[in-house]
């Protein structure tokens, strides 16, 4: 997180060095043990060489997105955590972009549900990311196009009748409800 608040702060050319607390970096937990133990600050140098408009979508082949997505929807879950709720629709927008991006070959039926499946997971969490934001009208799209991927997506369904609850449209959020119901009885929300 240190290098996604400091680089934009950057010009090209310049040498900046961002001593990054522990939250900033590899949080409480660290990582590759001994390398970067719990609790370790660390310094980073980055030269920022250019600045470049975002790039276009390279063709990648399906297993790669699928990796690349899964990824940065890993990471949306990690600001999630830590309640930074704008930089983890971005990390699952950018997840969104990597499995929705050209492939070099045609995914086979097990990469194809895969995909599906992921991006019902990212849009699921870009509901909730937006939820925290207080944009509902947001949320409600994204739960909205977890369903045209999964209709009977009970995380969907049951998100989707809330928000329209929440705006007072109670025949179709009943609809909504009972569908999510029906789907999972035992579901206590």
């Amino acid at each position: 997180q240190a290098l996604e608040l400091g680089v934009p702060t950057m010009q090209p050319g310049e040498v900046s060095f961002f001593l990054a607390a522990f939250p900033y970096a590899y949080g409480r937990p660290g990582s590759r043990e001994p390398d970067v133990p719990p609790e370790a600050p660390l310094l980073f140098e980055v030269t920022l060489l250019e600045v470049r408009d975002g790039p276009d979508p390279q063709p990648l082949p399906p297993a790669v997105r699928l990796r690349l997505g899964s990824q940065r929807r890993e990471r949306g879950n990690f600001h999630f955590a830590r309640s930074d709720f704008a930089a983890a629709l971005r990390s699952y927008r950018l997840s969104l972009r990597a499995l929705d991006g050209p492939t070099t070959a045609p995914p086979g039926p097990e990469e194809e549900e895969e995909l599906r499946e992921q991006r019902v997971k990212c849009l699921n969490n870009c509901a909730a990311a937006e939820l925290k934001l207080g944009r509902p009208e947001e949320a409600l799209a994204a739960c909205e196009a977890a369903l045209r991927i999964s209709p009977d997506n009970g995380r969907a369904l049951l998100r989707r009748g809330q928000l329209l609850a929440e705006q007072g449209r109670d025949a179709e959020a009943a609809l909504v409800l009972k569908r999510a119901l029906e789907l999972d009885p035992a579901n206590k929300v």
